[in-house]
């Protein structure tokens, strides 16, 4: 293969590293960091992913085992991110089950290419005069066998971008814990009485939002899914419980004047690692029901 084709694949690979590692980073410091356990995991894949392009990269060409190897592990890294986050839409992962949203999308499609970019890398002949040229494994790949490993990776590659769909379609918007409520109670966190949906989890409002406005759309909604059904109330419920309808025509209940959410990082009843966040353009915050 040209030397410069191989420049190509190097530039290619590592770009879509570094895309994966940002779109992770972004999502950690957007409200990841508050889930127990997936919140570091999205951190090491941001910084594994920025240290494996810098890697495919900077490896001086000569340096041709190197090279391969650092390409072999971008695309191993690159095909476990993409399985974790199959089995995190699937079956959860952790306690925490992801939902579908944009950048997901985006992340799993940058993973799959990078797979198949890095794997092309890993395989290709070394230019001649290359340091370790000479070797006959793993600078030199019998093209039998880089026959045999190309054809097997593209097979994968394949049966993870059909996987990825499935993933994709089947994957629903709100999470178990963001189920509809047309029934709302109340619980005490830290001493302090908030409002819950019919199944215990936290009830969160939106600072930018209005009495009449839910301002929390698109990606926003997806983390913060609406508490969505009828005006409802449970027992210890002393404010006013109504109702406004979104843009696609559903009806948000809300409390006092403020609509209502939950929060994806809430995996059981009793939590709030959603309050007092400042994320998607304001802050959030635990409705107490007092307020």
């Amino acid at each position: 293969m040209p030397g410069w084709r191989t420049v190509m694949l190097r530039v290619a690979g590592a770009g879509l590293l570094i895309v994966t590692g940002a779109i992770h980073l972004d999502l950690y410091l957007t409200g990841y960091w508050t889930i127990p356990t997936i919140g570091w995991l999205f951190l090491m894949q941001a910084i594994a992913a920025f240290g494996l392009a810098l890697a495919v990269l900077a490896i001086p060409s000569r340096f041709a085992i190197a090279v391969r190897l650092a390409a072999a592990a971008g695309a191993g890294f690159a095909l476990a991110t993409l399985g974790c986050y199959l089995l995190s839409v699937w079956i959860g992962l952790f306690g925490f089950k992801e939902v579908r949203t944009t950048a997901g999308i985006i992340v799993g499609v940058a993973e799959l290419a990078a797979f198949a970019v890095l794997t092309a890398l890993a395989l290709a002949p070394i230019p001649a005069g290359a340091a370790g040229a000479s070797l006959r494994f793993p600078a030199r790949v019998p093209a039998a066998i880089a026959k045999a490993a190309g054809t097997a990776a593209a097979a994968l590659a394949v049966a993870a971008l059909a996987l990825l769909g499935v993933a994709v379609a089947g994957a629903s918007a709100p999470s178990a814990a963001t189920a509809t409520g047309t029934g709302l109670k109340t619980t005490t966190i830290s001493g302090t009485t908030v409002v819950t949906n019919a199944k215990g989890f936290t009830i969160y409002w939106f600072a930018p939002d209005t009495p009449a406005t839910s301002k929390c759309y698109g990606s926003c909604a997806a983390y913060w899914p609406p508490v969505t059904g009828t005006a409802a109330a449970g027992s210890g419920l002393l404010g006013r419980v109504s109702t406004i309808k979104r843009t696609d025509g559903t009806l948000q209940l809300t409390y006092n004047g403020h609509p209502l959410y939950t929060y994806i990082g809430d995996s059981a009843p009793g939590q709030a690692r959603g309050n007092n966040l400042k994320l998607n353009g304001g802050l959030w915050h635990e409705m107490q029901a007092s307020r």
